[in-house]
């Protein structure tokens, strides 16, 4: 059962009960119909109401349905909602906590509602490459007016429930209730207050209207293409026309027009693809070998090693969490500069109004610096953010494994090192675990947990439930060079410089990648980075795997000192003060000489063979991470690319794209640029996973 059905005197509650957010799945509408019509049917029932068990009134539809035959097999929502409309018997929705897509459409199909303070209220369908489905479009800008609801469909974030009621004219609530405690007593109450009432109210009959009309409608589009946040979305616009439909055409018309574009929308690649990224941020959490019995060590004090740019970026994380940092560095001077650099970054955001003052100077009272290790004893967890060099590594583990206490989480930030060795310098190893956070590490949202072979399950499930805390999304990595995101990008990276040597320019290259929809080139990317970075990674490449092929041409500007923005000067130029990438004349003569002095002739290539050989590659390392167990799933790789580095959302992530795309025509490609005598024709085989799914005609999702 996911309803239950109780009688309160005269007035029958409707209770949905389908954990964790009451999503409304053929069997909840099953249930709440055959409710529905019992309460209909019984002469004491003189009122009703809907309302929603746990913490949540209804999350919208079960997103598991969409696309298949069960999403319409009756009742459908739509079934559901005109008979709850049509009810001859007054029905309040009583709302609390979180109030989602088809769980507010339908409660724009009761008579009445009554809401609690602090209810997130939202249509965020459009999140998922969809307008609302079920007359979202066409009744909400009838309760709230045309501008509101456009607001809250185009952007689909949740609005609070105090922030609604002060809408002038708002009819979406007609009372508020006291507490959510004292919630559904309330709306029993004016269930029964208004159980002779009639004739019933219904949203269908107010009138949609914007004072402005179709010059309103017009500005909206306009506001909207130039949105980053809708580009390469259709959604967005597609919703707007829906809205105005609501003010030209009759109920009857409006919701005919909704759902047909709703339908078109649910089997474009955009929407596939943001609904693919929603169940995959759900199961990067799903791992084999834990449940919700693993036990969670308690994390309430956290040390951080290195008071540099990346150890400044992870404490600010902890700090917004509440969590008390203790932050370790070998001078003083260094955690001046560390705390300086922080404080800064905080004293940004309150200028910006993104944080109070107030807050800011509880975040600093639970700041402490030391240049000593035993003050890290009284943590529950430790992260190093120290230099990425072995060596260093292991004075850090070994001094830790001395200092911290029993039970200590000890993490390393480390981007590519042996997490394995590093655990090995202490005699704890299942403590020891891999915490990489991409920088800036206060704003990006990628986490990866790198497992070592001895790190233990209950550190694991730690570490995966505090990352909630810090508001990240957590893909647990096995232990190789790089993990996934760093060893997949060295690939991407290998191929550009190729391009490079074959006669592509960096601008080239980073436009045409950018048109694909990443954030930005590789060369960009680079630049932003530091190109020393990848610069030291190749030279420890050319010692350990000489096998390893690579244009030489991505060694030609380092040598200058030109190491990117922080130097003004990369693969482009940059003004002091500005990251606007500038052509480089110097460069673009490092190139030609390189090619002239090697007899190189520089050929035309096509977008589409930047693209190709850019993402394929990605994908191709991926299917090997995917066949050695370093990644669980396919769907974590894209969550790695989509958070991490950039990857287009409207593409759905590296793997997710390549089974658009086509695998076996992904396989016709790479066979091509193998043939290619200036790339590297080893990597161009592609992966036995990769073959093996292609050839039996099975996803990634498979794997």
């Amino acid at each position: 059962m996911t309803t239950t059905y109780q009688v309160h005197s005269d007035v029958a509650v409707i209770t949905l009960d389908n954990p964790p957010v009451n999503g409304l799945n053929w069997q909840t509408r099953k249930e709440c119909l055959s409710h529905l019509e019992k309460a209909l049917a019984d002469p004491s029932i003189h009122a009703m109401v809907l309302y929603g068990a746990g913490k949540a009134f209804c999350g919208g539809a079960d997103i598991k349905e969409f696309g298949t035959p069960k999403a319409m097999q009756e009742p459908n929502l739509l079934s559901l909602i005109l008979a709850f409309e049509n009810a001859q018997k007054p029905l309040v929705a009583a709302l609390h906590s979180v109030v989602m897509g088809g769980g507010l459409e339908l409660s724009l199909a009761c008579h009445y509602r009554v809401a609690s303070p602090g209810c997130q209220i939202a249509l965020p369908e459009v999140k998922l490459g969809l307008i609302p489905g079920a007359g979202g479009t066409q009744r909400l800008p009838r309760v709230l007016g045309v501008e509101v609801a456009l607001n809250m469909i185009v952007s689909g974030e949740p609005v609070m429930s105090e922030r609604l009621n002060m809408v002038p004219g708002q009819k979406l609530f007609d009372q508020m209730a006291v507490s959510s405690e004292t919630l559904l007593d309330e709306a029993i109450e004016f269930a029964r207050s208004v159980s002779a009432d009639r004739p019933l109210p219904k949203v269908r009959d107010l009138k949609s209207r914007h004072p402005q009309g179709d010059a309103y409608f017009q500005f909206a589009k306009n506001m909207v293409k130039n949105s980053p946040q809708a580009k390469n979305l259709p959604a967005p616009l597609q919703a707007i026309d829906a809205v105005q439909q609501s003010t030209l055409l009759p109920m009857t018309q409006g919701l005919a027009y909704e759902r047909e574009r709703f339908l078109n929308l649910m089997w474009t690649p955009e929407s596939r693809a943001l609904r693919h990224l929603f169940g995959a941020q759900r199961n990067t959490s799903k791992i084999v070998d834990l449940d919700k019995n693993t036990p969670i060590r308690p994390i309430q004090k956290v040390g951080i090693i290195g008071a540099g740019t990346m150890g400044g970026g992870i404490a600010m994380n902890f700090l917004m969490a509440g969590l008390p940092i203790t932050l370790l560095d070998t001078s003083q001077a260094a955690l001046d500069k560390g705390v300086q650099t922080l404080t800064q970054n905080f004293q940004d955001r309150v200028h910006k109004g993104k944080l109070k003052a107030d807050k800011l100077q509880a975040m600093l009272s639970a700041l402490t610096t030391t240049l000593a290790y035993e003050d890290l004893s009284p943590c529950d967890l430790i992260i190093e953010a120290v230099f990425e060099d072995l060596s260093v590594k292991e004075k850090v583990f070994q001094a830790l494994d001395a200092c911290a206490k029993a039970g200590a989480i000890l993490a390393t930030n480390t981007s590519t090192l042996d997490v394995n060795a590093i655990a090995a310098f202490t005699k704890r190893p299942a403590d020891v675990v891999g915490m990489h956070f991409f920088s800036p590490a206060n704003v990006m949202k990628l986490l990866e947990v790198v497992r070592a072979k001895e790190t233990s399950k209950d550190v694991l499930a730690s570490v995966m439930a505090l990352s909630k805390t810090i508001k990240k999304i957590a893909v647990v990595s096995g232990v190789c060079d790089g993990f996934i995101g760093n060893r997949m990008i060295e690939q991407y990276l290998r191929q550009a410089g190729f391009l490079l040597e074959e006669g592509c320019s960096p601008a080239q290259i980073d436009q045409a990648i950018e048109r694909f929809g990443f954030a930005m080139g590789p060369f960009k990317m680079s630049d932003l980075a530091g190109n020393d970075i990848g610069w030291a990674i190749r030279q420890r490449r050319y010692v350990e795997k000489p096998q390893m092929k690579y244009s030489p041409m991505a060694d030609l500007i380092c040598p200058l000192g030109r190491f990117g923005q922080k130097t003004s000067a990369g693969w482009y130029d940059y003004k002091a003060g500005k990251r606007d990438a500038i052509h480089s004349p110097l460069v673009q003569k490092l190139l030609d000489d390189y090619r002239a002095e090697h007899a190189l002739k520089a050929r035309k290539i096509s977008d589409e063979e930047i693209v190709q050989r850019l993402v394929f590659s990605l994908v191709n390392e991926g299917a090997r991470i995917l066949q050695e167990g370093i990644a669980s799933k396919a769907s974590d790789i894209d969550m790695v690319y989509i958070t991490g580095y950039g990857f287009p959302i409207f593409r759905g992530g590296p793997m997710h794209y390549a089974q658009e795309f086509g695998l076996l025509n992904m396989i016709g490609a790479m066979q091509r640029f193998a043939l290619n005598p200036k790339d590297d024709a080893q990597f161009w085989q592609p992966a036995a996973l990769l073959q093996t799914l292609a050839h039996e005609g099975r996803t990634f999702a498979d794997a």
